[in-house]
């Protein structure tokens, strides 16, 4: 499909607040076949998803650390976590030792979760996931671990209110720039 018409149709499934707010831009080289060229969505004629941009008010995080010592990541711990550090410990451990444990061994998941999903957004063609929202099911690009799939998801006319604001919670386990649009969905930018 080509960029013209992929870019119409996304821009036809978004939700009439952000119609007109939030643009795709894919700036194409004719002369050079082997380069993806640089994607862009942006808000109110400022790019917002652009890796290389160093202008760019979303945080992209460099390291790990990073994002376990971020404040705004709040990592919910169940009790199914700490049992399963109870019994990787085979001994007896303090309690409240136990639940530090399980929310460092989570949070070293979540970083790792982060940092791939960075990783892959940074090498991925646009257009290809793109193509990939327009044939896959609403609920499945907001599940996904995709960056932008989920971004694609969270501006879409198919996701209702109710929707957006039955998912705060899964919400602030996303990376930075998902939030950004979840928050942009939910009328606070």
């Amino acid at each position: 499909m080509s960029w013209s018409k992929l870019k119409q149709q996304l821009e036809g499934f978004l939700c009439p607040a952000l119609n007109g707010r939030v643009e795709y831009r894919a700036p194409g080289y004719r002369y050079l076949p082997d380069k993806s060229g640089i994607c862009y969505i942006s808000v109110d004629k400022k790019n917002v998803l652009n890796m290389s941009d160093k202008t760019n008010t979303i945080r992209w995080y460099q390291t790990e650390l990073e994002i376990k010592n971020d404040p705004d990541i709040q990592i919910p711990i169940t009790s199914d976590d700490i049992e399963a550090i109870r019994k990787a410990t085979k001994g007896p451990v303090p309690e409240d030792r136990l639940i530090v444990m399980a929310r460092s061994r989570k949070s070293t998941e979540h970083a790792k979760e982060l940092m791939s999903a960075q990783a892959a957004l940074s090498k991925s063609n646009f257009i290809l996931v793109a193509n990939k929202f327009m044939t896959t099911p609403i609920e499945e690009s907001l599940e996904s671990s995709d960056m932008v799939l989920n971004i694609l998801a969270l501006v879409d006319r198919r996701v209702g209110k109710k929707r957006i604001l039955s998912m705060a919670e899964k919400m602030e386990l996303k990376h930075p720039v998902v939030r950004y649009f979840y928050e942009l969905r939910r009328g606070r930018l």
